[in-house]
């Protein structure tokens, strides 16, 4: 009886409260390499085995991303790409992020006055920035983009080969002293960063969910490390081109590699990286369902 009592009341937070964790994110969260559970028809006998695989070696399937499909129904993620070059118009990735449910309100070339942009970023969960060779936004944009982040919302700055990163470094700097560089060609596949290897996906990352191999993009820049970044993606020189920021309730992401967003997009991880960046910068570890975008309370 009290077993049932435990279960009734569980399901009654659940339907009060919302999603939990594990309703938001797969199974498989964090991890690179994919096992099931396999039941044998003939003896029931119960067996662990790896995922089945796409062409590349990634878990093939939407369950092996970091979030379930719809998990982010009504969400927004604002977008101000600022470099539009030739078949970048941001159908691939907006595709793969209504997978989980976001929405996507984009500027392109030129950012909105200030005022329109905090209006825009008081109804979505997460900004990403698309850089292009020069500068854009001005000290009221970052004024704005900063309460944004402080406050605990996802900042997703992309850059690319020098001198595509004038916003990127504009921005990363304002955040968090960030910084990215140079001019590097890439166009490889790299797999998971081992001790003996220099480049690769850095393991057992929220990210990198379902992830051993990943496209680095064609030419790209290199994140400078500081004290506040942590890597996420060692191209195949052994540069960082992808890290993360986690501290103080507060997450984003600098990137050195826009090109992976249109440029041999069906090469290896880019829509499943995407996502599971996109999942991941919502902070719902924070936040959790409160639309009202203040922290979570314990309940």
């Amino acid at each position: 009886m009290n077993k049932i009592f435990t279960i009734l009341a569980f399901s009654i937070l659940i339907f009060m409260f919302g999603k939990t964790n594990a309703q938001v994110y797969n199974a498989c969260k964090a991890q690179n390499e994919v096992y099931v559970d396999v039941v044998d028809d003939a003896t029931g006998e119960v067996s662990r085995t790896l995922a089945k695989q796409d062409q590349y070696g990634n878990a093939a399937g939407n369950q092996y991303d970091l979030a379930v499909d719809g998990a982010f129904e009504g969400e927004t993620i604002v977008v101000l790409q600022f470099y539009t070059g030739e078949g970048f118009d941001f159908s691939l990735p907006q595709a793969a992020l209504k997978e989980k449910g976001f929405s996507v309100y984009r500027w392109m070339n030129q950012p909105p006055p200030a005022e329109e942009l905090k209006e825009a970023l008081d109804k979505a969960c997460e900004l990403w920035i698309i850089s292009s060779n020069y500068q854009t936004l001005n000290a009221q944009h970052i004024e704005v983009i900063k309460e944004f982040f402080d406050a605990g919302h996802g900042v997703y700055i992309w850059g690319d080969n020098d001198p595509y990163y004038a916003d990127a470094n504009y921005v990363a700097d304002a955040l968090f002293g960030g910084q990215m560089l140079g001019n590097y060609m890439g166009n490889q596949v790299v797999g998971l960063k081992e001790a003996k290897t220099n480049s690769g996906l850095v393991p057992q990352h929220l990210i990198t969910t379902g992830l051993q191999y990943v496209y680095e993009g064609i030419t790209i820049a290199s994140i400078q490390s500081n004290q506040y970044l942590k890597p996420l993606i060692y191209n195949s020189e052994g540069n960082i081109v992808a890290a993360y920021y986690d501290n103080d309730g507060k997450r984003a992401i600098l990137d050195g590699g826009f090109t992976r967003l249109y440029i041999s997009w069906d090469a290896a991880g880019t829509g499943r990286y995407v996502k599971n960046a996109a999942a991941w910068l919502v902070n719902y570890e924070r936040f959790g369902e409160n639309k009202s975008r203040e922290p979570k309370k314990d309940k």
